[in-house]
């Protein structure tokens, strides 16, 4: 993809589920859109790492690095979480080669890709999680100041696996497409909390440039889960299978 391109398809957070991304893949191909930029944490699940690699060397895209990915190529197998240290067993060298070359952020044209925010990858963007574990949407002013002295006008982000877009004055706008293979989590930081999305839809986003500014389309494809959800099982990963199935987590 180069700058140029007026319209694209983003996709983020696929974390191993090569069922969802197969939908998503074939949904994005059904509405004309062969472009991808992709924002990052490609592999990290108990899913089917290695397939979700060989599916993302099909497409043509640009990507970059999720806190996920980081983790897979910094920090030693012992020192990782479950979930990175099963991918990490899970994944080649060359799926492992190319995370690591992969930029942690990356302007294209007006375009900016990042993972979290522009200073962190693993921060909201466009939520706020308040000492009790509520995750609401960011006041305007919290989301603006991120942005610092960038040039882009539209800035893509992930991380929190949430479909949004927010507005900014002056024509800036912020978009989070959603996670294409994960609908739900539980995180610590920066206050214990859980995200979820309701739906087991794999999530993604379409935009394109018009003369009256970015449009984005929020899209969710509904796909077959089953086969991810007993992979999930099978790894002893009992909140990744019933959030994957359903979009909820077992509260």
């Amino acid at each position: 993809m180069d700058c140029d391109t007026e319209r694209f398809a983003v996709i983020a957070d696929i974390h191993g589920n090569a069922d969802a991304l197969a939908a998503v893949i074939a949904d994005l191909r059904g509405q004309g859109v062969q472009a991808v930029v992709n924002l990052g944490d490609h592999f990290s699940g108990p899913l089917a790492a290695l397939e979700t690699a060989d599916l993302l060397a099909g497409l043509d895209q640009v990507a970059i690095q999720g806190n996920h990915d980081r983790v897979l190529v910094t920090l030693a197998p012992e020192d990782m979480g479950l979930s990175d240290r099963l991918t990490h067993q899970a994944l080649d060298a060359r799926a492992l080669d190319w995370l690591r070359d992969l930029p942690a952020a990356l302007l294209l044209g007006d375009v900016f890709l990042c993972h979290g925010t522009p200073a962190s990858d693993n921060t909201y963007w466009l939520e706020t999680v308040a000492p009790s574990g509520a995750v609401t949407l960011a006041a305007r002013d919290v989301i603006a100041a991120q942005i610092g002295d960038s040039p882009a006008g539209l800035f893509l982000c992930a991380h929190s696996h949430v479909a949004r877009r927010v507005d900014l004055p002056g024509g800036r706008v912020v978009v989070n497409p959603g996670s294409v293979g994960c609908p739900g989590f539980r995180h610590d930081i920066p206050h214990p909390h859980r995200i979820e999305t309701g739906s087991p839809a794999a999530r993604y986003a379409i935009m394109t440039r018009t003369p009256q500014g970015w449009a984005s389309d929020l899209r969710a494809v509904p796909y077959d889960a089953r086969r991810m959800a007993r992979l999930a099982c099978r790894a002893g990963q009992g909140d990744w299978a019933r959030v994957i199935a359903t979009g909820w987590l077992n509260r």
